[in-house]
């Protein structure tokens, strides 16, 4: 029977995967409690530019900080998606923390799946390329990727040049953008326009399959700090200030 969305790995497998990010979202959304929000210190005087210099109010501009650490949380679990995914084509699997992301069941071929193109540092360059260069080294018939998903061109070359003032270079070791990597696990020229394509259709049928339960609160942490200026007559910014640097010399007095 022919599939729904694509030809290169099941319907239930692709719902499946859908399944899993959309847990993944509703966790991020349900998880920025007050105390979430401040594990990382505030910067409040960036947010004090951010709201005269943009003319945003400072419930709106605390609700937009909010906003960019989930997505923040859920870049990384794209990641996991797209692992997901080509992990569900014949012939693959994915790592499990194993170290690569994904592998051929044959140990022909090994990847590493950043989902875009700017995600390492020269250190973290050097350490892939490390990384790669020994299950290259090991499995004598294997090809290792660093594979770009969202990458500045498509291409598939030879992964090689200066990193850290050293020169690297490996015969059987690469860089593939997300495109040409889809291709080559799928045997699909077009495998990631099909993923695009019918990603919406998949999605919109995943969530009229769920039962519509309430979700938690979400983003509690807005209500919280609020709830604090109501004893406290602090401004919102005072009030995140006050719960962040009180230790810092004149910031008690807020």
């Amino acid at each position: 029977m022919k599939n729904k969305y694509v030809d290169f790995i099941s319907d239930e497998h692709f719902l499946d995967c859908v399944a899993n990010l959309h847990k993944a979202y509703l966790k991020a959304k349900n998880n920025i409690t007050k105390k979430n929000f401040y594990t990382n210190k505030v910067d409040t005087i960036k947010l004090t530019f951010d709201a005269k210099f943009n003319d945003i109010d400072e419930e709106s501009l605390i609700q937009a900080e909010i906003l960019r650490q989930i997505d923040k949380s859920i870049n990384n679990s794209i990641g996991t998606f797209h692992e997901q995914i080509l992990g569900g084509i014949k012939g693959f699997e994915i790592g499990n923390l194993s170290g690569y992301d994904i592998k051929a069941k044959d140990n022909t071929l090994f990847a590493d799946i950043k989902n875009k193109h700017n995600t390492m540092n020269s250190s973290s360059a050097e350490a892939l390329f490390q990384k790669l260069s020994k299950y290259a080294d090991e499995n004598k018939k294997a090809k290792c990727y660093w594979v770009q998903v969202l990458a500045k061109s498509s291409f598939c070359e030879l992964w090689k040049g200066e990193i850290n003032g050293k020169e690297y270079s490996h015969s059987r070791v690469y860089k593939i953008s997300g495109d040409q990597f889809y291709a080559l696990l799928s045997g699909k020229e077009n495998a990631l326009f099909q993923l695009y394509k019918n990603l919406p259709i998949a999605v919109a049928d995943y969530l009229n399959s769920i039962e519509k339960t309430k979700s938690n609160a979400e983003n509690s942490a807005l209500d919280e700090i609020k709830k604090e200026t109501k004893t406290s007559k602090r401004t919102i910014l005072d009030q995140i200030t006050f719960e962040n640097y009180s230790y810092y010399l004149g910031f008690d007095k807020l």
